[in-house]
């Protein structure tokens, strides 16, 4: 999708693709398990994670309130949502952002084996 934004007798051209081509981490088992994840959520809470996660790869890079980097190459989209705030922890390899863990987040800090499971999958890509 092209825009043409007219300033006077300057036209700006503006091409509005995404920054960031968004991929689910797929298991050796051939599963993706965030795209399974969300499969379980309400329509709702999906049509909000999934807008929030193109937020995110539109205008990459973003920081708080929407994304939060957890460590080196790991970040996290929050998304409120009723049960609570989701998080899909990602991390990003050149142009691509790899969804690797999805979750709900009952508590304020956030668990350490949601953690371990996207520093896994993270560790499996980085050893390809």
């Amino acid at each position: 999708m092209t825009q043409c934004i007219n300033f006077g007798t300057l036209d700006l051209l503006s091409e509005l693709q995404p920054v960031l081509e968004v991929i689910f981490f797929r298991s050796s088992a051939d599963t993706e398990p965030v795209r399974d994840w969300l499969k379980s959520l309400s329509k709702e809470d999906r049509r909000t994670i999934g807008e929030d996660t193109k937020t995110a790869q539109f205008g990459w890079p973003l920081g708080m309130p929407l994304v939060r980097k957890m460590e080196p190459n790991l970040w996290e989209v929050r998304s409120g949502t009723k049960d609570g705030i989701a998080r899909v922890l990602f991390t990003v390899i050149g142009n691509k952002m790899v969804l690797l863990h999805g979750f709900v987040k009952k508590s304020q800090k956030t668990p350490k084996d949601e953690l371990a499971t996207a520093r896994k999958r993270l560790k499996m890509l980085e050893d390809v």
